[in-house]
């Protein structure tokens, strides 16, 4: 039986309908057609999923979406500016070669957002803690790492 949530989605307030077994992602993709949140292993433990929940860092591929309600959800669609100006998080990975096949990098942003939000000059200790969630097939970490320190300069 579906239920009715309300949360605000990349600052707007979103009305939803949705079954109470349903994670967040996949009312993210397929009902709200969002697909800048990616799954890779279903399982909480790829970082590929990664959005943002009341500014924390959170695997929507295991995150039920009934606990969305009253709350906000930033995806990676919600960073750029209106006028479509990339975040300086986005613009630093785009800098610095942090994106390869692209497939991590939405979550790795957005748990680099989380870290930056909460710790505006992170030691390369904390950059690493923060997105040691987050795998890279690519093993551009060290790009990455790069990339969050330069962001963590502009911002």
């Amino acid at each position: 039986m579906k239920q009715t949530i309300h949360f605000k989605l990349n600052g707007e307030p979103v009305q939803i309908e949705a079954e109470p077994n349903l994670t967040l992602i996949q009312v993210l993709r397929e009902k709200l057609e969002l697909t800048g949140t990616k799954e890779g292993c279903g399982l909480g433990e790829c970082g590929a999923c990664t959005v943002l929940i009341n500014g924390k860092a959170v695997n929507s591929c295991i995150f039920p979406v009934m606990e969305t309600d009253g709350k906000n959800v930033i995806t990676i669609e919600g960073l750029a500016d209106v006028d479509g100006n990339l975040h300086p998080i986005q613009r630093s990975f785009v800098e610095n070669g942090a994106v390869q096949c692209g497939f991590c990098t939405p979550g790795m942003v957005l748990s680099a957002k989380a870290l930056l939000d909460e710790t505006p000059k992170p030691t390369e200790e904390e950059i690493r803690n923060a997105i040691a969630g987050n795998l890279c097939r690519c093993t551009g970490y060290l790009q990455i790492i790069q990339a969050i320190k330069e962001a963590s300069k502009k911002i």
